[in-house]
């Protein structure tokens, strides 16, 4: 038997790759319509998604939502559509870089605030690699899929970028109380060649 989380069997991922690719190219050609969701309660459930896009490996847009507002379905079409044009960091995606893209979709179990004493205790709570990491002070706050431990492997390394993100100092993390909370993701891509 198919081993399956939250319902998704490599058919449903797929469905949702393709959904994505289509309403982000239906965007370039200057439809708005949400490609047409499939009778599937699987879909029709809310869900927080991240989707990412990739060119050669590098990132090209990401967008998500940590609390599930609204479909599955829709909740991967809209990010598709905010991760290629409306990325602050990126220019929109262009026509010409649409065969060039790659899509990845995290779907994310709910946020669970992390239980830690003080601030040097913070790094040894987390699970490289399968925590994702959303942290706030404030107004400020910022989140990373599991995905970026890749890049920033040790866990005094990964808060400080994640302050950054946040508009916060790099060592804040370090000096003071944050709320931090954790969360999983079951990430799935197209696949190549």
């Amino acid at each position: 038997m198919e081993r399956t989380e939250k319902g998704l069997t490599s058919a449903r991922r797929r469905q949702l790759l393709e959904a994505a690719r289509k309403v982000v190219s239906d965007r370039l050609n200057g439809e708005k319509e949400l490609p047409d969701m499939p009778e599937d309660p699987v879909f029709s459930r809310k869900a927080a998604t991240f989707v990412t896009l990739k060119i050669s490996g590098r990132l090209r847009g990401c967008i998500g939502t940590l609390e599930p507002a609204v479909s599955l379905w829709q909740s991967v079409c809209d990010n598709a559509v905010n991760a290629a044009f409306r990325d602050r960091r990126f220019s929109p995606l262009s026509r010409g870089e649409m065969d060039s893209v790659e899509i990845d979709i995290s779907v994310l179990t709910p946020s669970v605030p992390l239980d830690f004493q003080d601030p040097a205790d913070l790094p040894q709570k987390l699970q490289p690699g399968t925590d994702g990491v959303t942290i706030r002070e404030g107004s400020r706050g910022a989140t990373f899929l599991p995905q970026v431990w890749q890049q920033l492997p040790s866990p005094e390394q990964f808060l400080d970028q994640l302050c950054l993100k946040a508009g916060l100092e790099k060592t804040a993390w370090r000096e003071r109380q944050l709320e931090v909370s954790t969360y999983r993701v079951l990430c799935f891509k197209e696949e190549t060649g």
